[in-house]
């Protein structure tokens, strides 16, 4: 290694897509190509190899993995392919047979072996060319923070169980190390995902480990209050409606995480839901949901649907928005459904057609467009914490306890001289749109 300079060192280029969860692993990828030598390269020019970590949920994101993935073999060459799509092997060969290896998911001893075997690793790489938190993707202050990896659900429309295996939660003490790490390094924000956050623990029967000396259970609410310990915003993801959800609510009324819960309800037709495997007790989901609201009037309810399923018909859709009226949800994501190969749902009797299901979903979204207009004017003057996540001369861009990154609204904060990317602003909400916030430091 003294004889070598850096940009003689083998370098890797790298394409992350996909979900949070998906940028978790190529973080890890990585933090390890970084902690044995290698350079990360910006560019494909520079590169000697490139990794490209795919999505292969549904149809869309499929194409957009094989498209990135041709455009890496187009202007490198050499590509190793991992992550979701990875675990349809025979779909990337098909489109692309010229890649080097095939990996799946969080299989970051495929990914390396590929890469030792097409591009031999350094001899004596520094240890502190990897700083102690990793190398991340997310900007410094915020990260997210994976708890465990795998799913015991079976929903009929999903395939991450075939991808990713059954739940396989991370020891607290480790979860917690790594987090402490995160806050050491200046994250101000961590966002807790999973596949199914609620279920925490449940493969380990809650079993008991340490941190800071001290025996904490392996279980949402005690990771919950842990994490509430750091000083820092913790917003959880992924939460399945379990009545032990109920639990972490009092740590929000305390502020001691975010007032934010992210739930995938998908659907609010217990005949839908039940075709899906999933809770099909919508009236007890409306009546928790008051529950929440009433121990914490600043809850943020959060949650994702699908129309369009197979056997959809238009009374349970129209069922849905009256869902959608009743709940009073505050942030909504609405996917059409998309047949994924695999999925048992593919079977199910009368699909809805393509055009009906994506005018469903624009129908969807207009329903709760309004409802998300009327929730924001709601905040016209009130005061609220933000976080910037990016600030230009004088106009900054944040999110405040009820924006999560890339997939809420934002606080547009005008007049915000002297504040930076990271910084917490306190600031007063003067307009509102259908979607985000506007604002003046105060």
């Amino acid at each position: 290694m003294s004889n070598q300079t850096v940009d003689k060192l083998p370098t890797v280029g790298f394409v992350s897509l996909g979900c949070p969860k998906a940028l978790v692993d190529s973080e890890r990828i990585l933090t390890e190509l970084r902690a044995e030598g290698y350079v990360i390269s910006p560019t494909y020019d520079d590169a000697d190899i490139i990794v490209v970590n795919t999505c292969g949920f549904i149809d869309e994101a499929v194409e957009e993995s094989l498209d990135a993935i041709g455009e890496a073999l187009a202007e490198n060459g050499k590509v190793i392919v991992t992550g979701c799509l990875g675990a349809k092997k025979n779909v990337v060969v098909d489109e692309h047979p010229s890649v080097l290896a095939v990996t799946g998911p969080h299989d970051l001893e495929a990914v390396m072996a590929a890469v030792h075997k097409h591009l031999p690793k350094p001899h004596d790489p520094f240890a502190d060319l990897v700083p102690p938190h990793g190398i991340r993707l997310t900007p410094k202050h915020y990260a997210y923070l994976k708890i465990s990896e795998g799913c015991n659900h079976r929903c009929t429309f999903c395939i991450i169980p075939a991808m990713r295996g059954n739940l396989a939660s991370r020891p607290i003490g480790d979860v917690m190390q790594e987090a402490q790490r995160l806050v050491d390094a200046g994250v101000r924000e961590l966002l807790v995902i999973s596949q199914d956050t609620s279920a925490y623990g449940v493969d380990l029967r809650y079993r008991t480990g340490f941190w800071g000396g001290r025996p904490i259970k392996t279980r949402l609410k005690e990771l919950a209050g842990a994490l509430g310990e750091l000083g820092v915003w913790v917003r959880l993801h992924y939460v399945y409606p379990y009545p032990h959800v109920d639990d972490v609510i009092p740590l929000m009324a305390e502020n001691k995480i975010l007032p934010y819960l992210d739930v995938p309800l998908q659907h609010a037709s217990q005949r839908i839901l039940k075709l899906m495997k999933r809770p099909a007790e919508t009236d007890n989901t409306l009546k928790r949901i008051q529950s929440w609201r009433s121990q914490c009037p600043e809850i943020t309810i959060r949650s994702t649907f699908i129309v369009g399923f197979p056997g959809e018909t238009e009374a349970e859709f129209e069922q849905l928005l009256d869902f959608l009226t009743e709940a009073q949800l505050d942030r909504v994501g609405c996917f059409a459904y998309s047949p994924v190969e695999g999925a048992a749902a593919n079977n199910l009797p009368d699909p809805v057609p393509e055009q009906l299901r994506e005018e469903r979903r624009a129908r969807f979204m207009e329903h709760q467009q309004c409802i998300s207009a009327k929730k924001l004017h709601r905040k016209v003057g009130s005061v609220q914490t933000v976080l910037l996540d990016t600030v230009e001369n004088e106009n900054a861009i944040g999110r405040s306890s009820a924006d999560a990154p890339d997939i809420d609204g934002v606080v547009h904060v005008s007049g915000a001289s002297g504040l930076r990317d990271g910084d917490f602003a306190r600031v007063r909400v003067t307009d509102a749109g259908e979607y985000d916030l506007f604002a003046r430091p105060i």
